[in-house]
């Protein structure tokens, strides 16, 4: 018989590694399916990506040739529940081998026996021998990451605790530790809809790192501050939140309804307009503008382990120039002396300070630098230069936190 949490794995598996599809693109396309089996094949498969070249070098050497890559899917399936999620040997073999015939894989469902049987066996000790951080990083991710590299893949093994914004005025929900930052953490694995105040908008769902950029920008009642590429909505509920006039750009109308949905949750209002930044001018300047730009997302690699699949090195040229053309567009839409903070929720160091100094060498503005007691509990996380600079190797202790870089730049 068919087991329907695998059936929606591997959909979801095939998905983004073979049609490079985002993961979470790939499960709001999933057909119909229980609530629970959703959710557990969105975590078999959230765990196989997280680990799937350590997955591939455990399974290598029970290979004598390499198999269709439909069966090596069923097969890292399998390896990640028997490895990675304590499912008995017995379930997750039979379960896998249930799949390839689902599949109509028949020919292969005793290579497929066969060769989780020795997982089973083998696959623990072997676990233990293999340098895992770096087989589940892609190259050209590492090399790019640095001295912080293995920090930074050590921490993208883990799930990513739920961290929670709150409205003014909210009490942190029982059981949540709050951040020397403000936000509040609760566990990896734990569900928001039951959390007390969810249903009444008192909190949203927001990366620690996340929330920095617009306590850096330090928004002040009756601002007038433009929000770019503001979709779903996190950092402009933050702004208005702070009693500020917002106004929130997004160019794909969709996400734009998101976050007007949004805010109708949290009860808090902005005015929204579907618009290009790059194209679109305000009625008047604005005192501060938020450019949370389009990026790599690489930061984000603990909460969306399909990232590393679906970037590619020549994919950093193209988000580049966007967000030059984004730097020159906010530069434009603000009053003098007005400020701007530039923000990537990205690891790569090409969309970080060089995007500043090119945007410094067009004129026009000065860099406002960060210093470390506006960041209590974090001051690790100002560089030399005066940028915010997060990564998953930081707050080891406390479960991590998001890559994020940002600048404040002052229009002269």
């Amino acid at each position: 018989m068919s087991d329907p949490t695998r059936d929606a794995a591997f959909d979801l598996l095939t998905a983004v590694l073979d049609r490079r599809r985002p993961l979470e693109e790939a499960l709001d396309a999933l057909p119909p399916v229980a609530q629970r089996d959703r959710s557990a094949a969105h975590r078999l498969v959230a765990a196989t990506l997280r680990r799937l070249g350590t997955l591939d070098a455990v399974l290598e050497p029970f290979l004598k040739k390499s198999p269709p890559e439909p069966v090596r899917h069923v097969m890292r399936l399998g390896a990640a529940g028997l490895l990675l999620l304590d499912t008995p040997p017995h379930a997750a073999v039979a379960t896998a081998v249930a799949l390839a015939r689902s599949r109509r894989l028949h020919a292969f469902a005793g290579l497929v026996n066969a060769v989780l049987r020795r997982v089973a066996e083998a696959g623990p000790a072997a676990l233990a021998e293999l340098d895992s951080p770096r087989l589940d990083t892609p190259a050209w991710l590492w090399t790019s990451w640095g001295a912080n590299a293995r920090a930074i893949a050590v921490a993208h093994q883990h799930e990513a605790p739920l961290d929670l914004t709150l409205r003014p005025g909210a009490l942190p929900p029982e059981g949540g530790e709050v951040l020397p930052t403000g936000s509040v953490r609760f566990p990896a694995g734990t569900a928001v809809t039951p959390l007390p105040g969810f249903e009444q908008g008192a909190f949203w769902v927001q990366d620690a790192a996340a929330a920095l950029p617009v306590r850096l920008l330090a928004p002040q009642p009756g601002e007038r501050i433009g929000d770019l590429c503001a979709a779903p909505g996190g950092k402009t509920a933050q702004l208005a939140a702070a009693g500020a006039d917002v106004t929130a750009l997004d160019r794909d109308p969709t996400r734009l309804a998101r976050l007007q949905d949004n805010l109708r949750h949290w009860r808090l209002s902005a005015a929204t307009i579907a618009a290009d930044a790059t194209d679109w001018h305000p009625p008047a300047p604005f005192d501060a503008v938020l450019l949370d730009a389009p990026c790599s997302a690489t930061g984000t690699i603990r909460r969306h382990p399909d990232v590393p699949r679906l970037k590619r090195p020549r994919d950093i040229g193209a988000l580049t120039e966007a967000q030059d053309r984004l730097l020159t567009a906010a530069a434009a839409m603000l009053r003098p002396g007005g400020r701007l903070i530039y923000a990537v929720c990205s690891l790569q160091p090409e969309e970080a300070e060089p995007r500043i100094k090119a945007a410094l060498s067009r004129g026009g503005l000065r860099q406002d630098p960060f210093v470390p007691p506006e960041l209590p509990g974090l001051p690790e996380a100002i560089t030399s230069e005066g940028f915010l600079r997060t990564h998953p190797g930081l707050w080891p202790d406390r479960g991590s936190i998001d890559g994020f870089f940002a600048a404040r730049l002052v229009k002269l």
